[in-house]
């Protein structure tokens, strides 16, 4: 039987990642709203509802290293001219287990739909909580294939003193037994520092491609 998407991300969040085999996995999409590339150690996963034919073809095209073929710029420009869908950025890919007992700092949970932090984190995830802190903000929600996704923002005032690592250490002791999920450009390395000091581990990176729904003001 074939794997899906989620299949394979609940794996890797176990530490058990496809075979690095230089080789690359097509699967169909979760839902309608997500399609992307995921690159583990030397395998990709393609999840898209386009023909399999056509991901193989054009990565064959490309004339390129094979182990980088599915981040390529120019396949990752073919798949959203093909599918009318967009990308931000690759990010690298993160995993945090569960944690035990409360946060500790003090979160207050933001109740209003019309918050601008809701009603942002609703076009990308599903079932969205958002919490304030003094200074800061955290998103729980659930994203690619279902997985529960965290995201925070810290103020430029209250930078440098460990807040991004309280609020991602909140989302483990938050996620009610379940991993949890980051997104983060690779560039932004404070944010990676804040995650892999909270005890997340990076597992790969993710170019996710959006709709046009997801990315109305």
């Amino acid at each position: 039987m074939t794997e899906s998407l989620r299949d394979i991300l609940d794996a890797a969040a176990l530490g058990v990642f496809p075979a690095a085999d230089g080789g690359t996995t097509v699967v169909p999409q979760h839902g309608g709203r997500d399609a992307g590339v995921i690159a583990f150690t030397a395998h990709s996963v393609v999840f898209t509802d386009e023909d399999p034919r056509w991901v193989r073809e054009t990565l064959d095209g490309l004339g390129c290293d094979p182990l980088a073929a599915t981040m390529n710029a120019r396949f990752l420009t073919a798949f959203m001219e093909r599918t009318g869908r967009t990308t931000d950025t690759i990010d690298v890919l993160l995993t945090g287990a569960p944690l035990p007992g409360r946060p500790g700092i003090a979160l207050t949970e933001v109740a209003d739909p019309g918050h601008p932090r809701v009603v942002s984190a609703r076009r990308r995830r599903d079932d969205v909580r958002v919490w304030a802190a003094d200074g800061g903000v955290l998103v729980l929600g659930r994203g690619v294939a279902g997985r529960l996704e965290a995201a925070v923002e810290v103020a430029e005032g209250v930078r440098h003193r460990g807040l991004g690592r309280h609020l991602v250490t909140a989302a483990r002791q938050l996620a009610g037994g379940e991993v949890v999920w980051a997104q983060v450009s690779a560039g932004n390395a404070r944010s990676l520092r804040a995650f892999q000091a909270a005890g997340y581990r990076p597992v790969g990176s993710e170019a996710l491609f959006l709709g046009p729904e997801s990315l109305r003001p």
